[in-house]
């Protein structure tokens, strides 16, 4: 999905069927995401995709970076860590932002756990997901809402009132 970010706007009218494909989209991140999750939950540690974001959160040097992310695409469902970056202060660019399907920040922590690193990352996963399913569950939403619309205005009940009074 990597470059088909569905989290970027338009200004056209939406058509359902293309909120229905953008629905589709948001739910292939979801459940990709939620493969790390179950990664991280039943792998040790150093044999998942997020092991290279837990070295960097764990031993860098906490007086010159504040967090490290780690951006994830999602390719044919499964979900794959391009990349790991510290950030000293801030926040990323939004070309940054919107050239990945989802990322995971979290602070440097010297002597961090593994448990309670999967615990952190798992939590921030699983809030990724659950908004992810939000927007999916919106985009339906607004399509079923267009093509109500449309319905009721192909039939004409949409210009009568209620009562029958014009």
């Amino acid at each position: 999905m990597s470059g088909s970010n569905p989290r970027r706007g338009s200004n056209a009218a939406p058509d359902p069927e293309d909120l229905r494909e953008e629905a589709a989209e948001y739910e292939t991140i979801a459940e990709g995401l939620e493969g790390l999750v179950a990664e991280l939950r039943d792998e040790p540690l150093r044999q998942t995709r997020l092991e290279g974001l837990f070295d960097e959160a764990t031993t860098s040097n906490p007086n010159i970076w504040n967090t490290v992310t780690a951006f994830i695409d999602v390719e044919d469902g499964e979900a794959v860590v391009t990349d790991e970056s510290k950030l000293a202060e801030g926040s990323w660019a939004p070309e940054i932002v919107e050239g990945c399907d989802a990322m995971v920040t979290i602070d440097v922590q010297r002597g961090l756990m593994p448990d309670d690193f999967k615990y952190l990352v798992g939590k921030k996963l699983q809030d990724e997901i659950d908004a992810f399913r939000q927007q999916a569950a919106q985009a339906r939403q607004r399509a079923a809402d267009l093509e109500n619309a449309d319905e009721d205005g192909a039939d004409g009940s949409a210009d009568a009132e209620p009562n029958g009074d014009a």
